[in-house]
This record gives structure tokens, sequence and C-alpha cells, in this order.
């Protein structure tokens, strides 16, 4: 049971889900809120504790596209105008905080993980509310607290400023996709070469579909963050370096799952950018990367195969896209055993598939889909995914999404892919 010990969950607002774009600039002002919390817990009980609220000047988020449509991510937050009672703005999150609450070390100890949600500013006072997706696939509601936006305790301060190199700039912040990308583990030295690999990395995935098509939706800039030490954390190797973010492989014992739980520092270094997703790039050749859903993707530079980890990372993080690897001990998400349709776009337990890509199964094609060559081009329902091979489907017999030699996205992820862009980028 999750329990919150420091905030009502009494919400008495009346949720409207669409209004105008005169109502949308009436929601909000120039500028972006950014509230700060942390997760703390166990896998048994977690509460939210929060931290800090900060004005800031630079541009994150679409004050024109608000509300998300396709409500997927396991968290989401929603801002409530006071005056009105309206629904202004809903946005979807996955936090490493909740792959943690899986594991077994969760079941012994509490720990605590930052967290920061940001939107435009509001005109008036809102009402934040926080939600988390059951077992079941509905949403429950954990956190609750109001907005004073003329509160004093909101602060205002000059952010942390580092050297910005736009990489790739096709219109104005508010029209586009903007992408942060952040150098961790490179010493100041080694800045150039971050830039480069920076370019590398863009090329990589803005040179594949569905984004080469949408190449002109796209900001790109580098965020000169150094590093006293060049590399990151080892720990199984007892490796261990002084970088920006604090990133480290092994992450829940896994060698190649690299990620950071420093989020406040990450945040701390964007501000000064316009972004709508992060990217943080390792200066390692070491094999790996993490990616969560509007939350961050990160992954190793140095690797023959570290563009390829890129672009599966970022499926993750930009359009919410889940694993198709089935082979991994069928340690599967427990969402996925609910009797429920997973949320993420390229998963199906066939409870609905109307609900996902069934209108792209050509007839004919069966459902479930053998996993045989017949059916090696077609998309259908083939059974394994989300880490388990039983009560699970992919679109495809292999995708980027599944697997790192696949060549590109299934038509399914560049589907999804694609309706994140737009969605967007109205």
């Amino acid at each position: 049971m999750i329990r919150n010990t420091l905030l009502s969950l009494f919400l008495f607002f009346i949720v409207l889900n669409g209004f105008s774009q005169e109502e949308k600039n009436h929601f909000f002002t120039e500028g972006t809120l950014r509230y700060d919390f942390e997760f703390v817990g166990n896998a048994d009980t977690f509460w939210i504790a929060p931290v800090q609220q900060k004005k800031l000047n630079s541009y994150v988020g679409n004050p024109g596209n608000a509300i998300e449509g396709r409500d997927m991510g396991v968290y989401r937050f929603i801002l409530y105008d006071i005056p009105s009672g309206m629904q202004i703005f809903k946005k979807g999150f996955n936090p490493l905080f909740q792959e943690w609450l899986q594991t077994s070390e969760a079941k012994k100890m509490n720990r605590s993980f930052y967290q920061a949600l940001y939107f435009p500013m509001p005109v008036n006072n809102v009402q934040l509310s926080i939600d988390i997706r059951n077992t079941k696939n509905k949403w429950v509601r954990i956190y609750s607290d109001t907005i004073n936006v003329s509160s004093y305790k909101i602060k205002n301060e000059l952010p942390l400023a580092f050297p910005v190199n736009e990489i790739y700039k096709s219109g104005e912040p508010s029209d586009k996709i903007d992408i942060a990308i952040l150098s961790e583990g490179y010493t100041k030295k080694e800045l150039k070469k971050f830039r480069s690999d920076t370019r590398k990395m863009v090329d990589s995935i803005m040179n594949g579909e569905p984004f080469k098509s949408c190449r002109d939706r796209f900001n790109f800039y580098a965020v000169n963050v150094p590093s006293a030490e060049s590399g990151c954390d080892m720990p199984a190797d007892t490796i261990y370096k002084n970088t920006a973010f604090n990133s480290n492989f092994d992450t829940f014992d896994s060698q190649r799952y690299l990620t950071t739980s420093d989020y406040k520092s990450v945040c701390d270094a964007a501000d000064n950018v316009p972004w709508d997703y992060i990217i943080i790039l390792v200066n390692t050749k070491r094999y790996g990367g993490g990616g969560f859903y509007n939350f961050l993707s990160i992954t190793s530079v140095d690797n023959p195969r570290s563009w390829l980890v890129f672009i599966h990372e970022f499926g993750h993080s930009f359009a919410g896209l889940g694993d198709e690897y089935y082979n991994s001990g069928d340690n599967p998400d427990p969402s996925y055993l609910g009797g429920s349709e997973p949320w993420e776009p390229n998963l199906t337990s066939l409870v609905d598939f109307d609900s996902k890509w069934k209108k792209m199964v050509e007839p004919g094609t069966p459902i479930p889909t053998p996993r045989d060559s017949v059916y090696k081009n077609k998309v259908g329902a083939f059974e394994g995914g989300g880490y388990t091979s039983k009560g699970v489907f992919s679109p495809v017999m292999t995708c980027w999404m599944k697997e790192l030699s696949a060549g590109r996205f299934c038509p399914v992820c560049q589907e999804a892919i694609k309706q994140t862009i737009l969605e967007q980028t109205k």
C-alpha cells in the first residue's frame, strides 16, 4: 500500500480535458516552474517529500501542447487551475525509483531518489497532483500540493551557466522539440571530443526513420559540463570517478545498466537551455546505457555499438517504447501480469489489441503470430516482450527495441515515434 504522510490526497476540482489556444495562453505565462521532490521509502511503503520550487527563464515544455493525449507512463502529474478548476497540464513519466522498487534491495531498506517536474509558469495558483498506474492499469493518486505562484519560497536565482553549442537547430524552441545533450565524464580538455561525439550521435538518430522525415521539428543543444575526471563509476570493478553527474554502471547489479541517481545535478546543468528531453553522453568505451520515459536517456560513447544503444534508449525516453526482448530471465514488470494492456505502445497482452496496432496487421496474419520465417517482415503479435516469454506480445520478429542488429524501428514503433513528434509540434 502506498502511503502519503505529508499532504492530504483530497482533490475537489472538476477535470476538463480540453480548452482553446486562447485559454492556454490565459493559464500560462513566460518561463518555467520546476518542482523538486524526493521519492522516499521501500517496496511496501513509499511517500513523496517536497524539496524546493524554482522559477526559470529558460523554456521547458510547450504551453500549446499542455496535456498529453496518450496518457502514458507509470506515473503522471496533473495541474489544475484553482480559480476555474480546469485541468491545464498533464504529463507522464518513468523515474529510476520505480525500477528500484522491484529489486531485492527495496524489500530490505528505505532509499530516496531525486525527481523534478517541469511545467510552464502558471498565471494563477494551481493544484499539483501525482498519480501512479497500478497493476490493473488504473490511476491512483499518491500526492497533492497547492502551489502559490506568488510565494516568496519559489526561488528565482540564476541557473548554472555552461557553454552551449547548437548542434542542430531548425527553429524557435516554442515550435520545436528541444533536446539538451549533457557531457558526463569529460574533463575540460575533452569537451571538444564531447561536441564531436554529440554530432555523431545526433546524426545517427536523425538519419533513421521516422526522425529523418521529421528532422525539421527538432533542435539539439550540446551542454558542455566539465568533470574532474574522465569516465564514470564501475562499482563492480571498484572503479570510481569524480564526474559531474555521478553516473555508474552496474545499476541494480546489471553490468551494462548505466544510469545516474543524481538527478538534481542533471537538472541544474540543463536549466540554462530550452529542453523537452535530456540525454547524457558518458565518456567511456564500456557498452551500456539506460532510458526512462520523459525522464532522461544515457549512453556511453566509445563502444562500437554506442550509437545503437543511443537510438534504443532514446526510444524509451522519447516515445515510451517498451523493451521487446524476452530472454533475460523472465522477470516481467508486475504491471504486465495484471490482466490489462501494457501502457507502452509497442507491447500488448491481447486483452485490448484493438487499442494497439491491430489495424496495422494484414488480413490473414494469425494472432498470436508464430515466430516463423514466413512472418519475418510482417506486423503481427509475436509472443515475447517486456522481459517475459509468455503473455506479452510484440509487433514484429525483430526491431531496435528488441535487438540492436535489427537495423530499424519496426512500423509500430515508427508510428508511435511519429505520433509523439506530431503531438508535440502541432
